[in-house]
């Protein structure tokens, strides 16, 4: 089997010090776009995933340590939360290029009106 598909498979060591880095990694990634639907147990998501309990688990710990997600204990369980607030500096990071991305959906926006317009000639 070659390499990259073990990598896939494998969790990253639990060394992340940012939410940059964090989110590097696909599966956390993925984890956090279920939490943004709502609160979930540690069970629930690595159903929702389809990956194994301690995979989740230590994707949690690293998103629990640089604040992208919040744990609170019910009963025997403990439930996770998105931390929008841990993502904000990202989003400022991205915004940045948002003007960028604007300037070229304007650009594609005023080509296909023209070539519309062209369409409509012949």
């Amino acid at each position: 089997m070659p390499i990259w598909v073990y990598t896939l498979r494998m969790a990253r060591l639990p060394t992340t010090s940012d939410a940059f880095n964090a989110v590097a990694e696909p599966r956390r990634r993925q984890i956090l776009g279920v939490l943004a639907l709502g609160e979930m147990s540690v069970n629930d998501l690595a159903g929702s995933l389809r990956i194994n309990q301690p995979q989740v688990s230590k994707h949690l710990q690293v998103l629990r340590k640089v604040g992208l997600v919040r744990v609170r204990k019910s009963r025997q369980q403990r439930l996770y939360t998105l931390n929008s607030q841990g993502l904000k500096g990202i989003h400022d990071w991205v915004s940045t290029f948002e003007r960028l991305w604007s300037e070229s959906f304007d650009r594609l926006d005023e080509y296909l009106t023209e070539l519309q317009g062209e369409v409509r000639r012949d």
